[in-house]
């Protein structure tokens, strides 16, 4: 067996229910750590940071906020483009205005006027649900995208209306490189990652699921709705108004309010669908699957010797796309993270098929 369990014992119920209670598992997670914080940087190129692992990173950061809304409390949401614009512009206007205001403060107050809006634009699910809430949410993404544009404040006065942030800085350290940008958002979405892997596991998450599975018979058994739908708005918009600052201030550096559009909440939610429902694993296999996937189709054909324009390439590209989700969608509608889930069970009784 590959997963050898036998005499692995627990004997205490705090053992029992450990984040990795396999052993195999535990050193798994530290030789991914190992790689991801030691020889990642040594080994990619400059260009491998800036196109694919710090926008994976921040993806992924911000598909766990959106998860804990739509995967685990069940609540959907077609405006988290605007809570990024939020987290993102808050951050900004919280060291252009306040100063030596240090680097994490800003971007933690970006989350926290992110998860004030999304309170806000949360109340109406106490009423309504599905479609109507998914209007709703769009809402949001309207007004922030209008708010924006046209109040100056929000900019600084810019003339153009894109912003651009100072040089990156925190405790005297300057992140100027590639390699200490992606070190700086690999630390934030660890953090946030076991965070939210533990909210999900504790009472909080259970509520949230309950509202999920049936919000009538969860309120029946004592779950307030009201704190259930509402904190679940509040954790998650904070986590995507983070993950919003760190897209505008480590990934862009200069941004215009086009750049946290509509398209950014879709992106997201077909993250999540893809990666997996309910699963913070699944926000990693969404965002390497949506980051990763358009690259490696423009590449293709270059390996393979063919020679075909840019718009051509553009079109395969969307048409390659599209029919991948939609395959995935049928084979697996609960993502990839089932299929890695089903893997690792076959994994706990190799070589027997039972």
């Amino acid at each position: 067996m590959f997963y050898r369990e036998n005499g692995q014992f627990k004997s205490s119920y705090r053992a029992d229910l450990a984040l990795f209670p396999i052993a195999q598992d535990r050193w798994a997670m530290l030789l991914l750590a190992a790689i991801c914080f030691v020889a990642v940087p040594l080994l990619v190129s400059d260009y491998a940071f800036r196109a694919v692992l710090i926008p994976f990173l921040i993806l992924s950061l911000a598909a766990i906020g959106l998860n804990i809304l739509v995967g685990y409390c069940g609540q959907i949401s077609l405006g988290t483009g605007a809570f990024m614009a939020v987290g993102a512009y808050a951050a900004y206007n919280l060291q252009v205005r306040v100063e030596g205001m240090p680097l994490v403060l800003s971007i933690l107050g970006g989350g926290v006027a992110a998860m004030a809006l999304g309170v806000v634009f949360g109340i109406p699910s106490l009423r309504i649900r599905g479609l109507y809430l998914a209007v709703a949410t769009l809402a949001a993404q309207f007004f922030i995208d209008w708010f924006t544009n046209r109040v100056k404040w929000v900019t600084n006065d810019s003339p153009s209306g894109s912003v651009g942030v100072r040089t990156l800085q925190m405790l005297g350290y300057e992140f100027n490189t590639p390699v200490q940008k992606y070190l700086l958002c690999l630390c934030f979405v660890v953090v946030f990652g076991f965070l939210a892997k533990n909210l999900v596991r504790g009472a909080i998450g259970r509520e949230w699921m309950a509202m999920r599975d049936m919000d009538v018979a969860a309120a029946v058994i004592g779950i307030r709705p009201v704190y259930a739908k509402l904190t679940a708005f509040a954790v998650s918009s904070f986590i995507v108004g983070v993950a919003g600052a760190l897209w505008g201030f480590v990934h862009l550096g200069a941004w215009e309010p086009a750049a946290f559009g509509i398209e950014k909440s879709f992106q997201l939610l077909f993250m999540i669908i893809i990666g997996g429902l309910g699963s913070i694993a699944g926000c990693f296999f969404g965002a390497a699957f949506i980051v990763l996937l358009p690259l490696l189709l423009n590449y293709v054909p270059h390996w393979l010797g063919l020679s075909i324009s840019t718009a051509t390439a553009s079109h395969l590209e969307h048409m390659i796309f599209g029919a991948l989700i939609v395959f995935f969608l049928i084979v697996e509608p609960h993502g990839l993270a089932r299929l890695w889930s089903t893997a690792r069970q076959k994994l706990r009784l190799w070589p027997f098929p039972h």
